[in-house]
């Protein structure tokens, strides 16, 4: 699931805006400026200002060391899973609907703000880890990387952020675990169209082995030599010779892993993809059968 990023419910984005609008209001001659009122009422003491002093807090944090950057990421998210959601949401819709009573929308929401990107970021991580719904690794990857790199002020290391939110998911409980098995079944369903139960069985090792290198490591050369002999095996019935020859040369080139080799997605796929010819072959075999 992807979590969209909007301007109306960023609670940091809302608040500097209000700010910006008394400077405005105040230039303007305008006494009393509405906005004054509006941030009062809708930032002290309530869930929203909780919410906005996460923010707050993350920006007073620049120009810090990367470790130092991800503690604070990493705090900012545990805090904000302490925040009654409901009431944040009832909150913003109230604060929108008085803002639109005050000030045309369109107006207000054009200014330009210098860290929108860090504060899009922030927002779209702290929604992705207070939701229900199992998100994108690669979307929590980005947003923490630009994250990580507004408080270093420096560019990071896509592959160590990518480790540590693995290292998120391998501590999850075995709920979770088995939603997140579901949801990469799914996609490979609309990439392969319907797994077979090899291919599910696989794709299942690699879900729960993900933390335990050395035995997946071991699962894949094993199943590696299970592929080779299944298809030495079913090409002895192919009678057609251009076929046999391509199913010896795909039986050549199966790769085993050495003992230093770490397991990645692309060794999934290679499975995956080479349990489809099994399954291939094996039709061919039947229909063979048949006459």
């Amino acid at each position: 699931m992807i979590i969209k990023h909007s301007k109306y419910k960023n609670t940091g984005i809302l608040f500097e805006l209000l700010v910006r609008q008394i400077t405005a209001d105040t230039l303007s001659g305008t006494e009393n400026s509405p906005a004054i009122s509006i941030l009062k009422k809708y930032f002290t003491k309530t869930e929203l200002g909780r919410e906005y002093k996460l923010y707050e807090s993350f920006f007073r944090h620049i120009n810090t060391t990367e470790a130092k950057a991800d503690m604070i990421v990493n705090t900012i998210i545990e805090s904000s899973k302490h925040l009654n959601r409901s009431i944040l949401r009832r909150q913003k819709y109230n604060l929108i609907k008085e803002i639109k009573n005050h000030y045309d929308l369109e107006e207000f929401f054009k200014t330009k703000l210098p860290n929108y990107k860090a504060q899009a970021a922030l927002f779209t991580l702290l929604e992705v880890y207070n939701s229900e719904n199992l998100s994108n690794p690669d979307q929590i990857i980005e947003n923490k990387t630009v994250l990580l790199e507004y408080l270093t002020n420096s560019s990071v290391n896509k592959d160590e952020v990518k480790e540590n939110i693995l290292e998120e998911f391998r501590q999850q409980d075995k709920d979770v675990r088995v939603l997140a098995y579901r949801v990469l079944l799914e996609k490979f369903n609309d990439k392969y169209a319907d797994l077979n139960p090899n291919q599910k069985a696989t794709l299942k090792e690699f879900i729960n082995s993900v933390d335990n290198t050395p035995k997946l490591r071991e699962f894949y050369n094993t199943k590696i030599n299970e592929i080779k002999n299944t298809l030495l095996t079913l090409n002895k019935k192919v009678t057609n010779k251009a076929i046999q020859i391509k199913v010896n040369e795909v039986v050549n080139i199966l790769p085993s892993l050495g003992k230093t080799d770490k397991v990645n997605d692309d060794h999934l796929i290679n499975l995956l993809q080479h349990y489809q010819l099994v399954e291939e072959l094996e039709a061919v075999k039947w229909v063979l059968k048949q006459k």
